[in-house]
């Protein structure tokens, strides 16, 4: 990223790599686990190990540490669509997500 680009994101972004479900459509439901590599309230930066195309939509479900919920740790499943797919690191794909509705999930 060029030190002229101007930063779009609006909310904090939280490093965090926490692993994270992520479910999909395509001919079927998919499933398959994750690490992000950074989170904020509107949206997750995550590698995977298979590429999925900008403006699908998905599911994907994490845990929020203590650290970012100043409390206990809170599971999140959240709602959005794919807005960015680039080459990552270790053969790993670089996708970013916004979350367009989010529900907390009671821990079993």
């Amino acid at each position: 990223m060029s030190q002229f680009q101007q930063e779009k994101r609006a909310t904090r972004r939280f490093s965090l790599r926490l692993p994270v479900s992520i479910r999909f459509t395509n001919g079927g439901v998919h499933e398959l686990s994750a690490e992000t590599r950074d989170v904020s309230a509107r949206g997750v930066f995550f590698y995977l190990d298979k590429k999925l195309s900008e403006g699908s939509a998905i599911e994907f479900t994490l845990t929020l540490p203590p650290e970012i919920t100043l409390t206990e740790s809170i599971r999140v499943r959240c709602k959005g669509r794919i807005v960015r797919v680039e080459d990552g690191v270790e053969q790993r794909i670089g996708v970013g997500a916004i979350i367009d509705q989010y529900d907390f999930v009671a821990e079993v």
